[in-house]
């Protein structure tokens, strides 16, 4: 692995616990407080839709810019691309489930939803096709 590889892989690791922490509060909002931690009161359904998608999300999308960073170190990228890519993948996580759940509060913050899923599908295009054109 290479050490920029190694080195957004760390920061992505260190950003784990935020995805448990927001995983505890979605199980207090679905199980009334109940369990978990404390939660937001007066949630809309359409509101609990949104944490849970932001939580889901967060999760499914560092797992993937994991991924993304080994495979970084096997694509045929110009070397300009690289950190832009390297750091898109993990801003891309952060943007969307941010998105999520900003958008549970305010729906402008929507926007921050659309740019993380066009940066996600950008980055994962071009590495793609940089994997594809290794030889």
């Amino acid at each position: 692995m290479s050490p920029e590889a190694r080195l957004m892989c760390g920061l992505t690791l260190i950003l784990v616990p935020t995805i448990v922490y927001g995983g505890v509060t979605v199980l207090g909002i679905i199980t009334g407080k109940a369990m978990g931690a404390p939660a937001p009161d007066n949630l809309t359904p359409v509101q609990v839709s949104f944490y849970r998608a932001g939580h889901a999300h967060a999760g499914v999308l560092a797992i993937l810019s994991l991924f993304l960073q080994m495979a970084l170190d096997y694509a045929m990228i110009p070397a300009i691309l690289m950190w832009p890519l390297r750091i898109g993948s993990l801003a891309a996580a952060l943007l969307v489930s941010g998105g999520f759940f900003g958008a549970a509060h305010m729906r402008g913050l929507r926007g921050l939803l659309y740019l993380g899923a066009t940066l996600l599908a950008a980055v994962t295009l071009m590495t793609g096709i940089g994997l594809l054109r290794t030889h």
